[in-house]
């Protein structure tokens, strides 16, 4: 699907008038290269405007350096509006110009903007470039991540709460006492359904079942209840 055809038209209006006021701060109101002509382009990965002849150069370049778009022809998306928002021509040249002497020579344009960007004779050795240390990464339509202030970023669940891990706390084995159900298998008791059944006997030669010495058939039992002899004396 294509990214651009998801900008509605009054967007598209909105991004014009945003692009629009960018233009007329003053530190983009030159070119970012030449610093002679008028911006109306932009490098949409590098963050800075360009004038119509820069522009050229910078698409001999390569997409992964440099891709160019017009601020009044294209349709532009919300990601790349905020990148140009965060950067522009100041930042940028802070960087990639930041060992430049004043006595270099910018009237091979070509080739100064190769030796800049592509070579990076004159960026910074200390700071990052600009929009990599203050963006996080959002797919883009010019094969890499685009750039999103810090300050839209909404947190998820997974970066705020998943990522902190639990202490570990350790475990210990506790013995287990004989269950219930283990007593019950081990005395042949009749099992907790609710239907009784009778126990099964199982006559072997050097055993006797535990119901057999506990309990007497009633046949056997006699019941007269004879006093003792002593009983007598209190008749």
């Amino acid at each position: 699907m294509n990214d651009k055809a998801s900008v509605s038209k009054e967007l598209n209006a909105k991004h014009a008038k945003i692009l629009e006021g960018l233009l007329k701060l003053p530190e983009n109101r030159e070119c970012a290269d030449c610093r002679g002509r008028a911006p109306r382009w932009a490098s949409i990965n590098l963050g800075i405007f360009i004038c119509l002849q820069c522009s050229g150069h910078h698409r001999s370049l390569g997409v992964h350096i440099s891709k160019v778009r017009s601020t009044t022809l294209d349709t532009w998306l919300p990601e790349q509006i905020s990148f140009m928002q965060c950067v522009g021509n100041e930042k940028s040249n802070n960087y990639w110009e930041a060992d430049l002497s004043a006595s270099v020579d910018r009237s091979d344009i070509g080739k100064f903007i190769r030796t800049k960007y592509q070579d990076k004779k004159w960026a910074s050795k200390y700071n990052p470039q600009p929009g990599q240390s203050d963006m996080i990464g959002e797919t883009s339509d010019f094969g890499g991540k685009a750039d999103v202030p810090r300050k839209a970023r909404k947190y998820s669940l997974e970066e705020d709460v998943f990522s902190i891990q639990p202490p570990q706390v350790p475990t210990t084995t506790r013995s287990r006492g004989v269950s219930l159900d283990t007593m019950d298998e081990f005395l042949n008791l009749p099992p907790k359904n609710g239907l009784m059944s009778a126990p099964s006997v199982k006559h072997k030669e050097d055993t006797q079942d535990l119901f057999s010495l506990l309990y007497a058939p009633e046949g056997n039992q006699d019941r007269t209840i004879v006093p003792p002899s002593r009983w007598a004396t209190f008749e």
